[in-house]
């Protein structure tokens, strides 16, 4: 049997900036761009206008603010049990596949504090007061503890969480405003049913669309599912395979997916933290190498926004502003020197991030001192 064929390094990061949609800005809409992505990770509730501006051509902020107020955009845990910022078809559709992530946390200690209670009573108390109007966590458990007054209002809060499909709702989320975490169903907030057609197999290959070539460890880490291998044994008829750089991992693809040249073109971009693009891989070494990895992941808890050179992380960014807006830094830390080139065309991405952010603010764009010597 003939060998599958070694993919390099450089290989893998541009096929990962060209599904990502990062080798060039797309000439397509928010809505396009969220569900190709499937969708975007926003733990902080406005990373989506970043991870959209760096890969949208004439992404309008407000416009997207809009639609997302009006429903078409909502946040809700989907994979890893993390929040996302999806289409509300996606919503519906992904959801219910990605169950069994949002269960499991019940089968450990956690699950052990709620022993003797009715994991589904309390889910449906819940719905009903989530329905009735949108609760913050705290609010919840609150209201749950005056029922099952025997166990922590944060625990049965969480069975909300776990058990419904809850949506965060507006002003949250939108561009330039915020609020608290207020929860609804996302039946009663979208006023439609979950889906009960999509599958596994179908987010696989959106994956793979998204993020491949990947092995089955990269898809399970990314969405949060165990016991993928044999869906991808399922798939095969639809798929290639690849040899990782390591010469062992076996890499799945689409099989009408093409790969970039590794010397293909690769512009300054700008990420905020938890975009999928450098978390949603087990192997992350395609984005993030090793020796950048601890420089931008603080206490290896959360990592900082990040910003690529040559495809590749190369360190963290933060816009510092004063409370008025009128003045706003973006200050650059890179992990290792930069060439005169490099920072010239990272300075000036980093200018476009800035006045997107900060408009109508005076701007500097600053290199922290000494961070660039690795």
């Amino acid at each position: 049997m003939t060998r599958p064929p070694q993919l390099s390094l450089r290989t893998l990061n541009r096929a990962l900036l060209d599904r990502q949609w990062l080798a060039r800005r797309a000439p397509a809409t928010p809505a396009e761009a969220v569900e190709h992505l499937v969708g975007l990770q926003t733990q902080v509730p406005t990373n989506h206008y970043t991870a959209l501006f760096s890969r949208l051509a004439d992404f309008d902020a407000e416009d997207f603010s809009r639609r997302f107020e009006a429903r078409a955009f909502v946040r809700i845990s989907l994979l890893r049990s993390t929040i996302h910022t999806v289409t509300a078809r996606d919503c519906l559709r992904l959801r219910p596949v990605l169950e069994a992530a949002h269960q499991r946390p019940f089968g450990s200690s956690f699950g052990r504090r709620l022993a003797g209670v009715d994991l589904a009573e309390v889910s449906e108390a819940s719905r009903a007061l989530l329905e009735e109007r949108p609760l913050t966590a705290e609010e919840l458990g609150r209201r749950l503890a005056e029922r099952w007054p025997a166990y922590a209002p944060r625990d049965l809060a969480m069975v909300a969480r776990h058990f419904l499909a809850l949506v965060q709702v507006p002003p949250r989320g939108l561009w330039h405003r915020g609020g608290a975490a207020r929860h609804t169903t996302a039946q009663s907030w979208l006023g439609a049913g979950l889906a009960e057609d999509g599958s596994v197999d179908e987010l696989v290959l959106r994956y793979l669309a998204a993020f491949g070539p990947a092995s089955v460890r990269d898809a399970q880490v990314w969405s949060g599912l165990t016991r993928l291998a044999e869906v991808f044994e399922r798939l095969g008829g639809r798929l290639r395979t690849y040899r990782a750089p390591d010469g062992r991992t076996t890499l799945f693809d689409l099989a009408e997916a093409t790969l970039p040249e590794e010397d293909a073109p690769a512009p300054p971009r700008f990420l905020p933290e938890f975009d999928n693009a450098f978390i949603g891989h087990h192997d992350r070494t395609r984005v993030l190498p090793d020796e950048v990895r601890a420089a931008v992941w603080r206490g290896g808890m959360r990592p900082d926004p990040v910003f690529l050179v040559d495809g590749f992380v190369r360190g963290a960014w933060r816009i510092d502003a004063d409370r008025r807006h009128t003045e706003a830094a973006l200050v650059l830390r890179p992990r290792g020197p930069l060439t005169a080139d490099e920072r010239a065309a990272l300075t000036a991405e980093g200018a476009a991030l800035l006045a997107f952010h900060t408009p109508g603010a005076r701007h500097d764009v600053r290199l922290e001192e000494g961070a660039d010597r690795g």
